[in-house]
């Protein structure tokens, strides 16, 4: 079997995390492989689109589970340091002076590099997140079909 492309398990729903991602799959498709990432629990935050998100047909937990956690990309915190948003506000203010896209930008590009966005359909069921609440493109995978798509990567990461 040959194997090629890039695939990442995106578990977390940390912004830096989550940058680091964005900055790898971009990368691999500059280097002409196809790149996925499959985007299981706390992953899917990356991926909900802050203007879709519903309280329609959600039981009490769902309900406040899709109100306690961060809505759209840029409203994920740090996993170290934090400190309440001030230490992202100085990561962000870092990557500025540096001219560095921020992760919106990052994941915009991926969109339009061809990365190709998966949501684990468990998870989703699990968390109450509904694939309307998904940014444009993503796709509803079971483990299943990523386990076949990852067979396949070249280049396998957890993040």
């Amino acid at each position: 079997m040959n194997k090629s492309g890039f695939s990442i398990l995106l578990f977390s729903g940390d912004y830096d995390k989550c940058l680091a991602a964005m900055i790898l799959a971009n990368g691999a498709r500059d280097l002409q492989m196809q790149a996925d990432v499959f985007c299981a629990f706390w992953g899917l935050l990356l991926l909900r689109d802050p203007e879709k998100l519903s309280m329609e047909d959600k039981d009490l937990y769902e309900k406040m589970f899709t109100a306690a956690t961060p809505a759209g990309a840029e409203n994920l915190p740090l996993s170290k340091m934090n400190m309440a948003g001030a230490g992202k506000q100085m990561l962000l203010n870092m990557m500025a002076s540096k001219e560095a896209p921020n992760l919106v930008e990052f994941l915009n590009g991926a969109f339009h590099n061809g990365v190709r966005f998966h949501a684990c359909e468990l998870s989703m069921k699990i968390m109450g997140f509904k694939s309307e609440e998904l940014l444009p493109g993503v796709e509803v995978r079971n483990v299943h079909e990523y386990l076949q798509q990852a067979r396949q990567a070249e280049i396998q990461l957890f993040i």
